[in-house]
């Protein structure tokens, strides 16, 4: 399945053997990856967050969205110690997303499914939209009101999502087929993407796709470094076919699904091995280049 690392794993301290929670059959995918990052000079990690990171909440709640216990925490330590460019990709706006993680250095961020990219030094950039986009939006969220849902409705730069999370089944049904009743014309004549996720579903703009954010950073990152990215929701399915063979894709979530990624890990205690053999791994690689002749 990640044939790409089929070397076996040199004895030492990122052995994924001394993991406590991660099922045998993860760790045995698990080793020749880990293998790779421990040789290579430079490594990425690529992280949604909502689903991923975090356990999700209610619409009402988003912003008490906290990452898992311990995560923030490693997730520091790997950007501080592990010798990694840490970047988050989620359909927040990156700006709503920085406090909630609260790691300092901050990671780079690509917000709203890739239109916006928030650098380590606080400078921001966002994809500019054509006048049909802009339009089609104004229209999307004009029908929300006619139809009393902005309370349900999360307004982004690019794209608006209507959340039904905490709804009974009948209620969340009942919303999930309005809006797709209202919107999928819009979609249609604005060349909007209309797509369901875990929760809701949202009207944006073509460009914001996860796997157009992962082909841009492969191309910055070059082919020697050492790449994952970990994602739970369908949202994060382009991203794991962009990257294909080239790296780790993880499937993050409690209940298995039919995925494109190679492995899955049950969150908090499979992801939080998961970051720990990483970091153990970046410091292997940091001592095997220290002992290097002329350095």
């Amino acid at each position: 399945m990640i044939s790409k690392f089929a070397q076996p794993l040199e004895t030492g301290d990122c052995q994924p053997q001394e993991s406590n929670a991660l099922r045998p059959e993860l760790q045995s995918q698990l080793t020749p990856f880990l293998q790779t990052l421990a040789q290579s000079a430079e490594a990425a990690l690529l992280l949604d967050y909502d689903g991923t990171l975090a356990p999700f909440q209610v619409h009402a709640e988003r912003d008490k969205a906290f990452p898992y216990p311990g995560v923030a925490h490693i997730v520091q330590e790997i950007v501080r110690h592990g010798r990694t460019r840490v970047i988050v990709i989620s359909g927040r706006d990156a700006r709503d997303l920085i406090p909630l993680l609260n790691v300092r250095p901050r990671p780079e961020v690509w917000g709203i499914h890739g239109l916006q990219r928030l650098r380590t030094n606080g400078s921001a950039e966002m994809l500019r939209l054509d006048a049909r986009t802009l339009v089609g939006l104004s229209d999307a969220d004009r029908w929300l009101g006619y139809q009393e849902l902005r309370s349900v409705a999360e307004l982004k730069a690019g794209s608006i999502a209507v959340h039904w999370r905490g709804l009974t089944a009948i209620e969340a049904e009942d919303l999930r087929s309005r809006v797709m009743l209202g919107w999928g014309p819009i979609a249609e004549y604005s060349g909007l993407d209309l797509l369901q996720f875990d929760g809701g579903v949202e009207i944006r703009a073509a460009e914001a796709d996860k796997g157009e954010a992962v082909r841009s950073l492969l191309n910055e990152i070059g082919p020697e470094t050492a790449v994952a990215y970990l994602g739970d929701d369908s949202s994060d399915e382009s991203a794991f076919k962009a990257l294909g063979s080239r790296g780790l894709s993880v499937l993050v979530r409690p209940v298995w699904r039919e995925t494109n990624a190679q492995m899955w890990l049950k969150p908090p205690e499979e992801l939080l091995d998961f970051l720990g053999l990483w970091l153990k791994a970046r410091g292997r690689a940091a001592r095997q280049r220290a002992m290097r002749p002329g350095r």
